[in-house]
């Protein structure tokens, strides 16, 4: 097989790359080694930040979207027994989020990749990227048994962080920079409306928790956990007690919805960079590249942003412009280092260190009253949480 842009990884940046290129004229091909059940089913964020939310309609493929999401205008801070608004649109000159699953643009981008004739090769396992520095770069991948070779001009991993993209870079020149957190979340799915209408980070003695939504009549749950957490150790009843907890406001104005519980997960808290993000004719997009702590609604984020960047350096390299190509590494860590310090910082403001002191706890409180009371520092908050504009 032979395209000229050679995809590895059916996720929201691989898609969406494959869809922008089209849109330009540029063929490409994606090679995802799971089937396409899997990929539309898989569930994972649920922020949508006000540039990306822009870049998916721009493109054609924001309709639904627009029509089944929901839009955001601020946020909810629970510290203490009290609660504080964010006003996003009032913050930042008019921006705000979308609330729309990361599965449903999964859906959309496949759905409008095959109608346009798009080459989506599902349960297509890449095994080997070779020649990148060469001009004919290629990748070997197995499906149904048969091993084949996608020839191409160049490769973009879109395939995580356990992917062969990032191992395929010379080792010699990858520099990791990471860190571990003592702690994960519990996530749960409910069906039950959400008990809020904006998401809502609570910080408290017991431990950090999030309110968020999938739909008016699903509800996704966070809990601060041990990082070795099983999950058979917490009852429905458990997670629900303890999130009305985590939750609960001085004067009892609140009531946390409880219904079934249809999915129970343990998530790992991480930070993650490998520089660079490219070299020769491979180009890294996404977790591939770096990972964040979800505390900060950036991971998905941050792979659109991506491929968006990528996308136009391409299109200017077709036009003869190789300059947005050979910088895109560099451009695209500069949104990735702002979001990776964000994400730490809401982290570590939001979750209570198992190792750390009350010393530690009373900072974690003064520096919420302060976000409650000064506009500067909340339009900090607010300005990264909606996203920053283009690189």
């Amino acid at each position: 097989m032979r395209t000229r842009v050679g995809i590895i990884g059916a996720g929201p940046a691989g898609l969406l790359l494959s869809h922008l290129l089209h849109l330009n004229g540029i063929d490409s091909v994606v090679l995802e080694r799971r089937d396409r059940d899997y990929c539309e089913h898989r569930q994972r964020a649920g922020v949508v930040e006000h540039g990306v939310a822009e870049i998916l309609r721009s493109s054609g493929v924001g309709e639904r979207m627009d029509r089944e999401g929901f839009v955001h205008h601020g946020i909810e801070l629970r510290y203490d027994g009290k609660r504080h608004r964010v006003d996003f649109p009032a913050l930042t000159g008019g921006r705000d989020v979308m609330i729309y699953a990361q599965t449903e643009i999964v859906k959309d981008l496949i759905a409008r990749r095959l109608t346009d004739g798009g080459t989506l090769l599902f349960e297509a396992e890449a095994t080997a990227i070779e020649g990148i520095e060469t001009d004919q770069p290629r990748v070997r991948f197995t499906r149904g048994g048969v091993e084949d070779v996608l020839e191409c001009e160049f490769v973009v991993a879109c395939d995580g962080f356990h992917g062969i993209g990032r191992s395929s870079l010379p080792p010699e020149l990858v520099q990791v920079f990471e860190k571990s957190y003592p702690f994960g979340w519990l996530g749960i799915l409910a069906d039950v409306p959400p008990s809020c209408d904006e998401l809502i980070y609570a910080h408290s003695e017991r431990g950090f928790a999030l309110h968020s939504m999938r739909s008016e009549h699903v509800s996704r749950l966070y809990l601060q956990v041990p990082v070795d957490t099983d999950v058979k150790e917490w009852s429905d009843e458990r997670i629900w007690d303890e999130l009305s907890a985590r939750f609960a406001l001085r004067d009892g104005s609140w009531t946390l919805k409880r219904g079934p519980i249809t999915d129970k997960s343990v998530t790992p808290m991480r930070s993650f960079v490998s520089e660079p993000m490219s070299h020769g004719r491979l180009y890294l997009a996404g977790d591939a590249a770096h990972i964040v702590p979800p505390t900060g609604a950036k991971g998905l984020n941050l792979a659109l942003h991506d491929v968006n960047l990528l996308a136009k350096a391409l299109v200017a390299a077709d036009a003869g412009d190789p300059g947005p190509l050979e910088r895109y590494s560099e451009d695209a860590l500069r949104r990735v280092w702002r979001a990776e310090h964000f994400s730490y910082w809401m982290t570590t403001l939001l979750h209570r260190d198992p190792a750390a002191s009350e010393f530690d706890h009373r900072l974690q409180l003064s520096h919420l009253e302060f976000l409650a009371s000064s506009t500067a520092a909340c339009t900090q908050l607010a300005e990264n949480y909606t996203g920053l504009p283009q690189v």
